[in-house]
């Protein structure tokens, strides 16, 4: 007998019943996040929702069959079973002895600057742009923003009505960018300009001609120690483990009693 308790009126509790076993959001989540990169069972639309409860129904009934057959029971099962719990228990002593590894903030400060090249943030700019099919429409519309007096209101407004390029909407606004990202003779102009100011001539790329206005720029810089410094704290547990790892080793290698053919 299968109970579905409608889930858009509880959070966290129990979503179906399964010849009295639950199914609970718990349980359906950790489903979701395993066979879902990126996503989770909150995030899921109601038709998604009711389609991985249903697969969590039949995966309850299969399981409820296998333990009626005694599966639980065969060679191959039980063989199964041992490497399971073996890498298993691998894996949690693994995790012990990277949780036992002592890691100061003097350890990560000194990697901080040791390898600061590692944590350079590239220079990178916000710039709106508008796009025209030809090099004179362009000439055009640069000889009119130059003679205005409000520059970023009018670019905005000619952006949104002459542009054939997909930010025409959003007055002609990318995203911040760093140089690598575009193509090079549009980085290149970008990166050239002043802030509050226009390309003074037509830009062309693969695309058409760009006229670029350049509203923000950060200049490249460290990222700030805080920002780096659960990373770092990573990278030092991984290499330390490692080590840590290869000394283990030799130690039981000189006691244990080892064959190889």
């Amino acid at each position: 007998m299968t109970l579905f308790i409608p889930y858009g009126l509880v959070a966290n509790e129990t979503l179906a019943i399964v010849n009295g076993a639950e199914i609970t959001t718990k349980d359906v989540n950790e489903f979701v996040i395993k066979s879902i990169p990126g996503a989770t069972f909150f995030s899921l639309t109601a038709e998604q929702k009711e389609k991985v409860i249903n697969q969590m129904i039949d995966r309850r009934l299969f399981l409820e069959d296998a333990q009626k057959n005694h599966i639980e029971k065969s060679l191959a099962y039980q063989r199964d079973l041992q490497k399971l719990q073996e890498n298993l228990l691998l894996d949690y002593w693994m995790k012990e002895q990277v949780e036992n590894l002592s890691i100061s903030e003097k350890d990560i400060h000194q990697y901080y600057l040791n390898h600061q090249k590692n944590f350079l943030k590239p220079a990178s700019v916000k710039v709106r742009h508008i796009l025209l099919k030809t090099e004179d429409e362009a000439i055009s519309l640069i000889a009119e923003l130059e003679e205005s007096v409000n520059l970023k209101e009018d670019f905005i407004r000619l952006a949104q009505t002459q542009s054939i390029g997909p930010s025409a909407k959003n007055g002609g606004a990318l995203d911040w960018f760093m140089f690598d990202q575009m193509v090079p003779e549009f980085s290149q102009a970008a990166f050239a300009l002043e802030l509050n100011t226009i390309t003074k001539r037509a830009v062309q790329t693969q695309f058409g001609y760009h006229i670029i206005y350049l509203e923000d720029k950060k200049t490249e810089g460290l990222i700030p120690y805080e920002s780096v410094k659960d990373e770092i704290v990573k990278a030092l547990r991984y290499s330390r483990f490692k080590l840590k790892l290869e000394k283990i080793s030799k130690k039981m290698k000189k006691t244990a009693k080892i064959i190889v053919k």
